[in-house]
């Protein structure tokens, strides 16, 4: 019996840049310890047989016509026809494969456990026809996946950073030209994630709505994208308020790291999480007192994490009361 073919994609925290990367800003995220691993060989029937190690259930797709991913069953498995048919639409030759998907990537928290698992699926699906793409590339693929397996139109920040990250280095994403850059994270600090235990699913929650309302702003202007606005012409859209600010914030955020200022670095985190609360109304009670409760316990900064309405809220806190902070 041959052997299977592991690949790895780890799930991703966003330092700061919330709702910005679909107008093209600027990001600033990073890989985090857990990941989603896919195990796969390759078969001669024309069908992508992945088994979901986390719910226990199997879809069989095939690679040799389309399908509409939304008639999958179970629900899970929209993703995975996504993933095969972004890949055909690119043109990509494509090969039957035995795959199964595991994960200790929670589910839910805010830390891209479907964009993990669209690079790792991807991933493999062209490893077995012997087959790689550059990383902007290979990002691309994923986020039409997830448009076609979830209909929702997400930026390229998620799918970028599990491909592109670098251990002990943040990333700074420019969500237009699609260039990156690592930026080391100081020695004296880290990260920690602190888990809301509110689930939700971008395509269950308001960001939707909240991603309309601010392109609603942006076509008010006559713009494609709110990267292109200024603070004076959105001083009265909130929405708008909050994704110009950002982008701006996110620059000076990584203007801090470089120079290793904590303190400044941690305020910009803590005015991103204010403006994701007062102008984007994207947070909930339960991020909010997070937030807090890292600052009182010593964090430079704290902010909710991802698309908000739940998940996680991610500190930069001192490297020496990491472990106090995430107990407390």
């Amino acid at each position: 019996m041959p052997e299977a073919t592991i690949v790895r994609a780890p799930g991703r925290v966003n330092l700061i840049g919330g709702h910005v990367d679909y107008h093209e800003g600027v990001v600033v995220a990073m890989a985090v310890n857990q990941s989603v691993y896919a195990a796969y060989i390759s078969n001669d029937e024309g069908i992508a047989r992945i088994r979901s190690f986390d719910f226990d259930t199997e879809v069989a797709i095939p690679v040799d016509r389309t399908i509409d991913p939304q008639t999958i069953m179970p629900t899970w498995g929209r993703l995975a026809g996504g993933v095969v048919q972004a890949l055909q639409r690119a043109g990509e030759a494509l090969r039957g494969v035995d795959v199964i998907v595991g994960s200790d990537l929670p589910i839910g928290a805010g830390l891209s456990s479907s964009a993990a698992f669209e690079v790792a699926l991807t991933s493999a699906m062209l490893h077995a026809v012997d087959r790689s793409l550059p990383p902007h590339r290979l990002a691309e693929i994923c986020q039409t996946a997830e448009l076609l397996g979830s209909g929702v139109a997400c930026g390229l920040q998620d799918q970028t950073t599990s491909i592109s990250s670098r251990v002990g280095f943040a990333l700074r994403l420019d969500c237009r030209d699609q260039s990156v850059a690592h930026l080391p994270i100081p020695r004296e600090a880290a990260v920690v994630i602190i888990d809301s235990a509110v689930t939700r699913t971008l395509a269950g929650s308001p960001w939707g709505q909240r991603r309309a309302e601010s392109f609603a702003c942006a076509q008010a202007l006559g713009l494609r994208v709110l990267r292109d606005a200024t603070l004076q012409q959105v001083a009265d859209n909130p929405r708008g308020r909050h994704v110009v600010a950002e982008i701006a914030r996110v620059e000076h955020f990584a203007s801090a790291l470089r120079r290793g200022d904590l303190q400044r670095a941690g305020a910009l985190m803590l005015e991103s999480h204010a403006s994701s609360r007062d102008n984007f109304e994207s947070s909930t009670s339960e991020l909010d007192l997070l937030v807090e409760l890292s600052m009182e316990a010593g964090a430079f900064g704290a902010r909710l994490t991802g698309g908000g309405f739940g998940g996680c809220v991610v500190a930069l806190v001192p490297k020496h009361r990491a472990e106090h902070i995430a107990i407390e």
